[in-house]
């Protein structure tokens, strides 16, 4: 367990990031595998129906990841303040949600597959191969959601060692049975749905048994959990916008894909291809914005609000260092990156001006990530709702289908930039406002003074 109020906020921070970012990086390996296996043992349509059908996998995970951030928000406080309780209470009733919650996701995963991706405008050689991956992936939603809430859970309690060896073993157990169920099986898309579900389950079952018998916080009778109310509600409370925000953006992502696929197969394949590259790249900046929000959580809990200003400086350091770096990546060897996934050069083409236009834009990026970490680690989640809004329906998407009149798919890539710009300003107002923290305040009923203590820092 990392106790992040004391010592160094930029040590801190990077300690506590860097088995997170191991972690994160190989859940993204896996899904490059998947993309990679599939682009060059099953073919471009494959590679296709795999990137199609991602934007509605986001959009199914994204109500259940608002109360999950919810509650490892209120976690991280908890720890802050020393509460073991109420710890306990939010964990057992965060496991309790989840596994209803992943019934629900599983059902309409899997009855809604079809219709959704005729909604996307999945052209006809990308549409069962797209539904019948939407349609297996659904039906491991429960160790899907379990793995992802397990993680967060140690995440808010200070602990990003342990969610990386689980992603260690899953991500291992994924790769081989991807080879294994493509190439030597010849189940296609099917058998990298089934590696991703196998994986996560064998990394599930694992880690909640040695769990329970060696974390203290985390030693539970899953026959006697206790739903806690107050906790839930409080939750939901915070979680409510964020889960608003994920869907808005998944929706989003799925109108952008929606134009996309009206470019045809080509264009379909190579937008997979480079925004897996792009997921790699933002990482880091993902990363550290969580830790920044477990970091914040921890140091106003323990009501030392002084320590929140020099941990966002340090982490707007660290993620526009990696950002530049990654830019400056992508433009350099962008080809061949995007010739892992295909070597159709139609795919490489399109692929690459998607790299060329959206790396130097990384910055943007990770600034606005960097101050939506520091709100929500407050607990205000309303306000990267209404960025989101803005940002994204209100700039992204209707630029993206302006662009692509005047300049082809390369104007849908011009409008993601667009959209950043807008919600890093709309972020560092309102975070010199100081409002987040009077959201701080309301929700535990004390310490009116913490905000203008930040202020005077």
């Amino acid at each position: 367990m990392h106790d992040l109020t004391k010592g160094s906020e930029t040590r801190l921070i990077i300690l506590f990031s860097i088995p997170m970012l191991i972690g994160n990086l190989f859940q993204q390996l896996y899904n490059m595998v998947d993309s990679i296996v599939v682009g060059n043992w099953v073919g471009k349509e494959a590679l296709a129906a795999v990137g199609a059908s991602f934007p509605v996998i986001f959009l199914l995970l994204s109500l259940f990841m608002g109360f999950s951030m919810g509650s490892n928000i209120l976690i991280a406080q908890y720890q802050g303040a020393k509460d073991e309780e109420k710890v306990k209470l939010a964990i057992e009733t965060t496991y309790i949600f989840t596994f209803w919650a992943s019934l629900v996701l599983m059902v309409i995963g899997f009855f809604g597959a079809e219709p959704v991706m005729r909604l996307l405008q999945s052209p006809p050689e990308v549409l069962p191969q797209a539904s019948l991956y939407l349609r297996i992936f659904s039906l491991g939603m429960l160790p899907s959601l379990g793995f992802n809430t397990i993680s967060g859970i140690l995440r808010g309690l200070g602990d990003s060692r342990t969610p990386l060896y689980m992603l260690l073993v899953s991500t291992g157990i994924n790769i081989v049975l991807d080879l294994v169920f493509v190439i030597f099986f010849g189940w296609g898309v099917a058998g990298v749905a089934l590696a991703t579900i196998i994986s996560q389950t064998v990394s599930l079952i694992g880690s909640a048994w040695w769990l329970n018998r060696k974390h203290k916080l985390l030693k539970v009778n899953f026959l006697q959990l206790r739903f806690n109310r107050d906790i839930f509600m409080l939750s939901i409370k915070i979680g409510i916008p964020s889960g608003i925000q994920q869907s808005l953006v998944a929706l989003g992502i799925s109108a952008m894909t929606g134009i996309v696929n009206s470019f045809g197969t080509d264009a379909i394949a190579g937008y997979a291809a480079a925004t897996r590259l792009d997921s790699l790249a933002s990482l880091p900046s993902m990363t550290i914005a969580m830790a920044l929000s477990t970091f914040v959580g921890q140091n106003l809990g323990a009501r030392m609000p002084h320590r929140v200003k020099r941990g966002l400086n340090a982490s707007l350091i660290l993620s526009v260092s990696i950002s530049v770096l990654a830019a400056i990546i992508f433009l350099v060897f962008g080809k061949e990156l995007i010739g892992m996934f295909n070597r159709d050069p139609g795919v490489i083409r399109i692929g690459y001006s998607y790299l060329q236009i959206i790396g130097p834009c990384f910055v943007l990026f990770s600034v606005m990530f960097m101050y939506n970490g520091i709100i929500r680690g407050a607990g205000d989640t309303f306000m990267p709702l209404i960025n989101t809004i803005v940002a994204m329906w209100l700039i992204r998407v209707p630029a993206a289908i302006l662009f692509s009149r005047l300049f082809g798919v390369t104007g849908v890539w011009m409008a993601f930039p667009t959209g950043w710009l807008v919600g890093t300003i709309a972020g560092f107002f309102y975070y010199r406002s100081g409002h987040w923290l009077k959201i701080f305040e309301r929700i535990h009923g004390h310490d009116k003074h913490i905000a203008a203590e930040l202020g005077s820092d």
